[in-house]
């Protein structure tokens, strides 16, 4: 079976061939000795979600199924883009040997790749990956043949247009990664297959690392649908950073089900800062004293949780049961929930995965809100299906699940509400380690329009020591960000993130009150976002509403740049602005900043952002 894709009178994708193929020779998507049954039908509804960046969504598209015996097809063609999946109507057990998703597309255009940062180059290790990684700008063809590429991943098209691929609904089946093995314009799929033996390792013992895969990819006792495969397509940049197909895609959140104790926020977040604390009267560090601050902090703010982060469990013993004795958990518990404040605890993916159901029962009973879940670092199709468990099993007892050190989202935020965020993107924590050579700034207006298609992540934004690019070194204790300071309050807005941890120390965010407030103040989830401005890996400017009240972001890359940003969008009326802008010495200090408070009527402003800088502002009606 192919596919042709034209976005109005533009080739995007030439003839590209789809098909899975299963372990008793069955091809879905192969030559078929009958033709199929084809239905059409219009979509067109509206949702409201439980959690995210709107708060009401129009699904509208055109839906085509291809119903064979065996299988069917379906197709579906959105405004902002499309997308397939195969339907399995097997009654009896099988198992699926690969599955092809061709892109080949019409031109030799460029590509922001992610690349694979494989633990290991070997067969078994090229599967094992944080997806974490920067983007290399380069044509189709000059793919390195040897690399494997995560989602999402973005081409340039024809005419301004761009185009981004990734999936939606993935459940009980591996994520997909792309390679060029070929040197030509067309793109191919590759998946991890079965895990055959694991090993427990990795991090701190916290893994389960593959010894040997299967040699087939999925296995399933009856029928099932399959993962979308979805193109994205804007006709300029800044439309990408606002679409909503994976969200729209993924399986509906269950009806009957009250969500209403799923509760976004902003988190005081321990390991960045290395829990480096100063003006106290007791030694820091993962200890009671260290954490009822944390509290204190958090509470004093407004800031809804704290994290306890990797150090409050005995190291290397995987497992959740095994505090430390300088923790008490439950007096900890207890201390937050008196100020207003909830707890969350850090896991290694196996600790919490061999004792799930006992380790959620245990804590959901001591008061602990949620649980930030890290190192899988693995899409198979076990690992894949552990994400869905772990969803629903912290659903069973109402508490959080933050999936850090892992793939991008797919949908499953929608599926289950109380999923709040995941990682599977380069964040600041990168800055405590990587070199001056490492470009995070470029990074930073790369990714709304790639990585935030498919959903919101865990990015840990927030940093009060901040570096020009001469400036920049590693400290990994004292962790300072690339950029200004304005541009750490702009990722607030502009990056999708409904649990957003604060990484610097609590003792920083003290000695700049004006900064803090304004963070604290800024919601996690939105009534309406627009995509006001933006060009791939050079700047962008985003709005989002919350209730009357506008928020508009701005970061560029190393380029100082002085821009005219259009709010006439605002409903007619009388206004407050604050505004914090970088500093007139910002682009050698880079902490320096200013902020304004001032009356506005709806039209255009002009704003300036040093080097690495950002521009943010606060909208309210008087």
């Amino acid at each position: 079976m192919t596919y042709t894709l034209y976005h109005g009178e533009d080739l995007i994708i030439d003839k590209s061939e789809i098909q899975m193929v299963l372990a008793d020779g069955t091809v879905y998507g192969g030559a078929q000795k009958k033709k199929p049954k084809v239905s059409m039908k219009a979509v067109d509804q509206k949702h409201v979600p439980v959690l995210y960046k709107k708060s009401e969504i129009v699904d509208r598209c055109n839906e085509m199924t291809l119903k064979y015996k065996d299988f069917s097809v379906v197709f579906r063609a959105y405004d902002e883009g499309v997308a397939y999946r195969f339907i399995s109507h097997a009654t009896e057990p099988f198992k699926v040997m690969n599955e092809l998703a061709e892109f080949n597309f019409a031109q030799e255009w460029n590509c922001w790749v992610p690349y694979v940062h494989s633990r290991t180059k070997t067969d078994v290790g090229r599967f094992w990956s944080s997806f974490e990684n920067t983007y290399n700008y380069l044509p189709v063809s000059k793919w390195d043949s040897k690399e494997l590429v995560f989602l999402p991943f973005m081409a340039d098209g024809p005419n301004g247009k761009k185009i981004v691929i990734t999936e939606a609904d993935l459940m009980n089946y591996p994520g997909m990664l792309l390679c060029n093995t070929d040197g030509d314009s067309k793109i191919e799929n590759i998946f991890a297959p079965v895990p055959k033996t694991v090993k427990q390792g990795g991090h701190n013992e916290l893994q389960m690392v593959v010894q040997e895969y299967e040699d087939y990819i999925a296995e399933f006792d009856s029928g099932c649908s399959f993962p979308w495969r979805v193109i994205t397509i804007s006709e300029n940049d800044a439309q990408m950073t606002d679409n909503d197909m994976v969200w729209k895609l993924a399986t509906p959140a269950d009806p009957a089900k009250d969500w209403s104790w799923v509760k976004p926020g902003k988190v005081a977040w321990d390991w960045w800062n290395a829990w480096n604390l100063y003006g106290v009267d007791f030694h820091a560090g993962i200890n009671n004293d260290t954490y009822k601050y944390y509290i204190d902090f958090a509470s004093k703010n407004g800031i809804e949780y704290v994290i306890l982060d990797e150090g409050w469990a005995v190291n290397k013993k995987a497992d959740l049961f095994q505090v430390i004795p300088e923790i008490d958990l439950q007096m900890l518990a207890d201390y937050a929930a008196e100020r207003n404040v909830g707890l969350i605890l850090w896991a290694g993916y196996w600790a919490f995965d061999r004792d799930m159901e006992k380790v959620c029962e245990h804590y959901s009973k001591m008061g602990i809100k949620g649980f930030k879940v890290d190192f899988m670092d693995r899409d198979d199709q076990y690992m894949v299906d552990f994400h869905r468990r772990a969803a629903e099993m912290c659903a069973k007892y109402n508490m959080m699940v933050d999936f850090h050190g892992t793939y991008k989202p797919t949908g499953l935020h929608r599926t289950y509400p109380n999923v709040v965020n995941y990682e599977g993107v380069h964040g600041l924590e990168q800055m405590k380690w990587d070199t001056p050579e490492t470009d995070q700034v470029t990074y930073d207006v790369t990714i709304p329009f790639i990585r935030m298609v498919a959903g919101p992540f865990d990015y840990t934004q927030g940093a009060m020591r901040n570096a020009t690019k001469r400036n920049y070194r590693p400290v990994n204790t004292e962790a300072m960000s690339q950029g200004t300071r304005c541009r750490q309050l702009a990722e607030f807005v502009i990056f999708d993130s409904p649990f957003s941890m604060l990484c610097d120390s609590p003792s920083n965010y003290m000695s700049e009150p004006e900064c803090t407030r304004f963070i604290a103040e800024i919601p996690e989830i939105w009534d309406e976002t627009k995509a006001l401005d933006g060009k791939v890996s050079d700047y962008v400017v985003m709005a989002r509403r919350s209730g009357e009240t506008w928020y508009v972001g701005a970061m560029t890359d190393w380029t100082a740049r002085d821009m005219e940003v259009d709010l006439s969008f605002l409903p007619a009326g009388n206004y407050q602005i604050e505004i914090f802008q970088d500093g007139i010495n910002a682009d050698r200090a880079a902490r320096d900043y200013k902020r304004t408070v001032s009356d506005f009527t709806p039209g255009k402003v002009n704003i300036h952002m040093a080097p690495g800088g950002g521009w943010v502002a606060i909208i309210t009606k008087k």
